[in-house]
């Protein structure tokens, strides 16, 4: 008896719709395992393992943070048909054949698995792993990804009605009062798919001596859990922005758009990997923290299919939502004319957006010939996640 002393000539899991994007719970996982050897090789068994688990892994100073949850756990032993088998059950190969060993599995009923997700400090993965044994040679096995997607509706009640916030920050310069800025949100629903727009009603009021921008982005954070710690990475995805509001003056937005890009959807019922998505809308305020505004968005594979068209069915009634649904703001600001010309107010500051994103430009309010020495200049301080979070700053 010749033993194999080399891994074979062809070992392999195809599945058998190859073109197949994804799996979701209740499916079928078919395929074969293919295998072509160069010796003759006696095969004692061969096993398949179906798997899917959930795995967090990152360092935390010297600790070493880890944790995993299974979804999927299916083993099987495999057999070839119409082979001859020795009375252990094994089998011979032989050289200028293929073999080919056929499987199939269904995955568990909805509410038990997990969308597929690879972020970086933990990943949802399932794969298909077939192992050979050629006793007493060591065993050979290979391994074959496939993807899973849960369906997410975005037409459920919870997802289609809208979402609204206002905030508002007084500020100060060096101790002194310098009005306050202001934010109203509005948008028609929670839940979107991939190419649809988010279209968003907001009034920014600006009642400080100083320039502000509003801009808005779609932001997806990603939370990690593991020995009882916490991380959390926080991603800007794309992001749109108005124009500049001077002081003393405010801005509407009536049904702006941002398109959803390609997003993996939200991931639901993961104990230790949470992937969320926001609608953030926040100003750029020099010399300040940014005031912003996050509204809860989630990401569904199964799309909108209200009366209207994907993006008109949210831009349609943006004027009247400005005006009705938003709400209520504080009074607008008195005018420079208001101010007494010896007032406690320094209105020969010139505010100066030197602290700009990389798209925007320095803005400056002229103020004649008055050359007075001019106020130090503002330090723009991160937004930091609380609770053991990864500092970000957003552009």
């Amino acid at each position: 008896m010749v033993v194999l002393t080399k891994k074979p000539k062809t070992f392999e899991i195809q599945f058998r719709d190859p073109s197949k994007a994804f799996y979701s719970s209740g499916d079928k996982v078919s395929g074969k395992v293919i295998v072509e050897v160069s010796e003759l090789t006696k095969v004692t068994a061969m096993k398949l393992f179906g798997i899917g688990c959930a795995k967090v892994e990152y360092s935390k100073g010297k600790q070493r943070c880890r944790e995993e949850i299974d979804y999927l756990k299916y083993q099987d032993v495999l057999h070839l048909d119409q082979q001859p088998t020795d009375l252990d059950g094994s089998v011979i190969l032989r050289p200028g054949n293929r073999y080919e060993y056929m499987f199939g599995f269904e995955l568990p009923q909805p509410g038990q698995l997990v969308s597929s997700y690879k972020g970086k400090f933990g990943a949802v993965q399932y794969y298909v792993r077939a192992i050979m044994e050629r006793s007493p040679q060591p065993d050979v096995e290979c391994k074959k990804y496939f993807e899973v997607e849960e369906p997410v509706d975005v037409n459920t009640p919870a997802l289609t009605s809208p979402a609204t916030g206002a905030k508002e920050k007084n500020l100060t310069c060096m101790f002194i009062p310098d009005g306050s800025v202001s934010i109203a949100v509005r948008i028609d629903r929670k839940g979107y798919c991939q190419g649809e727009y988010i279209c968003i009603d907001a009034k920014f009021e600006n009642s400080c001596s100083r320039i502000i921008i509003p801009k808005a982005a779609i932001i997806a954070t990603h939370t990690y859990l593991a020995n009882s710690r916490t991380k959390v990475l926080r991603e800007k995805i794309s992001a749109v922005r108005g124009d500049p509001i001077i002081s003393g003056m405010c801005d509407m937005w009536q049904g702006k758009s941002i398109r959803v890009p390609k997003l993996r959807p939200t991931i639901l019922g993961c104990n230790i990997i949470h992937m969320d998505y926001t609608l953030m809308v926040y100003v750029h305020i020099p010399g300040s923290e940014k005031l912003t505004l996050e509204l809860p968005l989630v990401i569904g594979t199964i799309p909108f299919t209200g009366f209207a068209s994907r993006s008109s069915s949210m831009c349609s009634q943006g004027g009247s939502l400005a005006s009705s649904s938003l709400p209520s703001m504080p009074s607008a600001p008195p005018s420079y004319s208001e101010i007494p010309p010896h007032g406690h107010l320094d209105s020969h500051l010139t505010p100066l957006l030197d602290d700009y994103d990389e798209d925007d430009c320095p803005i400056y309010m002229h103020t004649g010939d008055d050359h007075r020495t001019p106020p130090p200049s503002y330090a723009e301080v991160e937004e930091e996640c609380t609770g053991r979070a990864v500092s970000l700053q957003f552009a």
